[in-house]
């Protein structure tokens, strides 16, 4: 009788961690695709930018970015919020047209916060002279959830070259 309650006791046990147990795996597996439906939503995010760069479109682009969103050129001013930045890209589409392409490095998401590193390659056409040059560089995006909407809520680049 004693070794039959011990044994029952035993099966409790450890049923009662198996439950534990598949209850986190639950949770993680809830997790981890929760983190990749936000990755997927950043990478559109960036199909978005990189149309929206190719149509050399300062309407398409600012939606993009938060109200008090923060543009870092290489070799330019910053631009700080949606006036500034709509001003930003409409000097640079007045002088260039980019038709470049976007490469992942990395992207990390904590809670309504993330950032992104990335890479683009492909060419710009430079209006004044009708020449057409390589371009490549590296990226940083800072990005925020906006009205359940990610947008890129600081961004700064730089030459790979």
């Amino acid at each position: 009788m004693k070794i039959t309650t011990v044994l029952l006791a035993i099966l409790f046990l450890l049923t009662d961690c198996q439950s534990k147990v598949d209850n986190q795996n639950s949770f993680n597996n809830q997790k981890s695709m929760e983190m990749e439906n936000e990755k997927a939503a950043i990478e559109k995010l960036f199909f978005s930018y990189r149309d929206a760069l190719k149509a050399s479109s300062t309407d398409k682009v600012l939606p993009l970015y938060t109200t008090n969103g923060v543009f870092m050129p290489s070799n330019a001013p910053t631009a700080v919020g949606q006036d500034q930045v709509k001003g930003a890209y409409d000097f640079v589409f007045k002088n260039i047209q980019l038709k470049i392409e976007f490469f992942i490095d990395e992207i990390e998401v904590h809670g309504d916060i993330a950032f992104a590193r990335t890479t683009s390659k492909g060419t710009t056409l430079i209006h004044a002279t009708g020449q057409t040059v390589p371009e490549e560089n590296r990226e940083l995006f800072v990005l925020q959830k906006d009205n359940g909407q990610w947008k890129i809520a600081r961004y700064m680049f730089n030459k790979v070259k």
